[in-house]
């Protein structure tokens, strides 16, 4: 991604409001998501810190690595954190046809549905890229479509483990949905800012959960 916004625009949220960008509350709830996972090594790493701090969380996994990691996925599952579907091949809906695109989905759902016996209800699309009638399409599934309201940016090599940390806790407010990535070229950035980022929010009397059906 060459171009992306830490904070993202309130007219872009505004504008797409049939996209979940963020969940207001009044009890100081943020929800910790985790995307392109399960990655060996990186997912057991954040598994292991989540459950140390006591959080759950919510991790949109891509459908080949469920099928290549199914038992990583299912240590996801029985953690007791949720799963979103993230395409099977983690498609740029802008660079793919409706049909394409949807079939990727359904490839997708039926493995979580096979790994979980229950069908996924959240979806984010990768990249944040994805077309009006490809949304309209997945909606119609029974999905809701989850966005951001803060960028961790970890997965950008070009920027430092203290960068990837100050977007996150310079941008968080009550509600935010905050993306993480369990995957290899994020891993160094996510291991320096992800335990401190729960120990800032902690401190500062954030919770955390997982995002509702």
């Amino acid at each position: 991604m060459s171009f992306y916004w830490i904070k993202t625009n309130a007219l872009i949220k505004t504008y797409f409001s049939n996209y979940i960008w963020d969940i207001p509350n009044k009890n100081n709830c943020i929800y910790l998501t985790f995307d392109d996972g399960p990655t060996p090594e990186v997912t057991n790493w954040v598994l292991n810190l989540l459950k140390k701090e006591n959080i759950k969380a919510t991790f949109f996994c891509i459908g080949k690595n469920i099928q290549a990691q199914p038992e990583l996925f299912k240590q996801i599952v029985n953690e007791g954190h949720t799963v979103g579907n993230h395409t099977n091949d983690h498609y740029n809906g802008w660079k793919n046809s409706e049909e394409i695109y949807i079939e990727n989905t359904k490839k997708c759902d039926a493995i979580i549905t096979l790994n979980t016996g229950k069908q996924p209800y959240l979806f984010r699309p990768p990249y944040g890229r994805i077309k009006r009638g490809q949304a309209k399409k997945i909606k119609e599934l029974g999905y809701k479509i989850i966005m951001w309201d803060v960028l961790s940016a970890d997965f950008d090599t070009q920027i430092t483990p203290e960068k990837c940390l100050n977007n996150v806790i310079s941008s968080v407010q009550p509600g935010s949905i905050i993306v993480f990535h369990d995957s290899l070229k994020a891993e160094k950035n996510l291991k320096y800012t992800l335990p401190k980022t729960i120990n800032y929010l902690k401190q500062k009397g954030f919770t955390f959960e997982v995002i509702p059906r």
